[in-house]
């Protein structure tokens, strides 16, 4: 009883603190301005299904992906294992679905089991990767620091929940061997990786050490997972959880469509309104402050941007395709989400301690993306196309430049040139529209 009673208040706890968490992310992203991504409804599944679910943007690289997919998949399956555990807890039952499956439940823990040495294998990989091989998108600098740290952490907990996973199997099977088990009957449960191990690693052990180690392996596997499962919000593997409302809210049109501004839209309207009185007195409405033009702090940027920066994985597969990053350039599209999400927990921080009117005198744009690395952006949505989760940094980017240009009137010569000429020449080039096709004379 004692161990149920521990069991339950792990179990409130653990939900109950990672809903906490979720409810202070969801207010943040609600921060953002409103959007409609109602339509395509189909579509939309469809995305989430390929991209989410189907991992289909990862095979654009196909080594990292197949140890991605391990893991991937092994969270999948041991989730039907947590399910088991977590009955097992609350009743005082063991192994739950073991006199309900029969032979299923062998194949179930089997594949569980497989996956688990796969998955294995691939954090392995992955920590060689991030520590000792210099792969060039893991060395730049907005991956110092904590990023580094806590793609580690990750990993480790991986190692120890795949521990626990084998102790816990290991010790039962050696006990059921005996006819010791918590399991009525004895022989072989017939796992694939355990009763191999087990007369290997367990046997050696009496019954008492054993029942301790399989005691062991079980609340250490629902710890690890509930320690993961609140770290989550704090981590770039909350992408576990994010990666499906944002593929499902992904923005559906063409690479290169900009959004407009509704305010400069409802100016243009007006102009071309023959009914429009330009000179009438404005209704007397409720003092309402405008809405800014693009965006200079995360508030400023949709929802949609917002969710964008929490579902991010920081693989770097956006700057390794930037070509502005590739020649030396300051722009990391990486570092425009990251920096979003550091904001963004920043302005929500501030805001539940002093009060939704507090103000730091602080912004997304000077304080955390300089001027430099919004102007070094070509708009050639190559960061659109790696990413394997649809996040979008040049939405975030394009309003950072429409703040600057319409707000700030700040914008480089080289576009003032360009522009200037497009509007006396009809075309970027200084010449005149007469004079356009000389070239072809010469």
């Amino acid at each position: 009883m004692l161990g149920q009673f521990l069991f339950v208040v792990v179990l409130i706890a653990g939900f109950g603190f990672f809903g906490f968490n979720i409810s202070k992310i969801r207010k943040n992203i609600m921060l953002g301005k409103p959007l409609d991504r109602s339509d395509q409804k189909w579509k939309r599944i469809k995305t989430t299904l390929l991209i989410a679910l189907g991992q289909k943007k990862m095979f654009q690289r196909l080594l990292p992906a197949l140890f991605h997919l391990f893991i991937y998949v092994a969270f999948l399956f041991t989730s039907t294992e947590l399910i088991e555990i977590i009955i097992d807890g609350v009743t005082g039952t063991h192994r739950f679905f073991w006199p309900i499956l029969g032979s299923v439940y062998v194949v179930l823990i089997n594949m569980i089991e497989i996956l688990s040495v796969l998955a294995f294998v691939a954090t392995l990989v992955f920590l060689a990767r991030r520590n000792l091989l210099t792969v060039p998108r893991f060395q730049m600098s907005e991956m110092n620091g904590w990023p580094k740290i806590d793609g580690n952490i990750i990993l480790y907990l991986e190692i120890i929940l795949l521990i626990c996973v084998f102790t816990m199997n290991g010790a039962d099977e050696a006990l059921f061997l005996q006819g010791k088990s918590s399991v009525a009957g004895s022989g072989s449960f017939g796992f694939i990786v355990s009763s191999y191990t087990a007369p290997y690693f367990f046997n050696q052990f009496n019954v008492d050490t054993l029942i301790i180690l399989e005691r062991l392996g079980w609340w250490g596997h629902i710890l690890v997972v509930f320690s993961f499962l609140n770290y989550l919000p704090y981590s770039k593997h909350f992408h576990i959880v994010m990666a499906f409302p944002n593929t499902y809210y992904s923005n559906l049109k063409k690479n290169g469509a900009f959004s407009n501004l509704s305010s400069v839209k409802e100016e243009v309207t007006k102009m071309f309104d023959p009914n429009f009185d330009s000179y009438a007195a404005p209704p007397v409405v409720e003092e309402i402050v405008p809405d800014r033009f693009g965006a200079k702090d995360v508030e400023d940027l949709t929802w949609k941007n917002l969710m964008d920066a929490y579902t991010c994985t920081e693989c770097g597969r956006c700057t390794s395709a930037c070509p502005a990053n590739i020649t030396g350039k300051k722009l990391s599209p990486r570092k425009i989400i990251m920096d979003t999400r550091d904001r963004l927990e920043e302005v929500g921080r501030n805001k539940r301690i002093h009060g939704n009117d507090y103000s730091d005198n602080k912004s997304l744009l000077g304080d955390y993306i300089s001027e430099e690395e919004v102007w070094a952006c070509t708009s050639c949505n190559a960061c659109v196309q790696e990413c394997p989760v649809n996040i979008d940094p040049l939405s975030v980017i394009i309003d950072l430049r429409r703040y600057l240009v319409m707000e700030e009137a700040k914008i480089p010569s080289e576009l003032t040139s360009m522009l200037t000429n497009i509007e006396n020449n009809g075309a970027p080039w200084q010449f005149s529209q007469a004079d356009r096709y000389k070239w072809a004379e010469e």
